[in-house]
């Protein structure tokens, strides 16, 4: 099993980038998933969330209306754009697949946003 995110880096604010997770090794199609960060020193913050066919979505009010959380089942790929950017979305994100007891992350990725 393996979750591989992609697609951080150093932007400015109001900035965009989008990350890819691609999945191997499991039933995508099967699973929720969602994207997750943590900032040293605080809790790791779930951010948006999907269901397996992509008919409903979740945002944490901190990201709603700014990121965006998708799927392709085709590609085994979640992906999270995110626009209007800020020095506070600044992270490690991470991405997760979810079934039941079957429970799976990613190494993530590094999100900086700063001038």
């Amino acid at each position: 099993v393996q979750l591989v995110e992609s697609g951080g880096g150093l932007v400015q604010p109001g900035g965009s980038l989008r990350l890819s997770c691609a999945a191997s090794g499991f039933t995508f199609s099967r699973y929720d998933m969602s994207w997750h960060r943590r900032t040293p020193g605080k809790e790791r913050e779930l951010v948006a969330t999907i269901t397996r066919t992509g008919r409903s979505t979740h945002y944490s009010d901190s990201v709603k209306g700014r990121f965006t959380i998708s799927r392709d089942n085709a590609k085994n790929t979640v992906y999270l754009q995110m626009n209007s950017l800020k020095p506070e979305d600044t992270a490690v994100y991470y991405c997760n697949a979810i079934l039941y007891e079957y429970d799976y992350w990613g190494q993530g990725t590094q999100v900086t946003v700063s001038s």
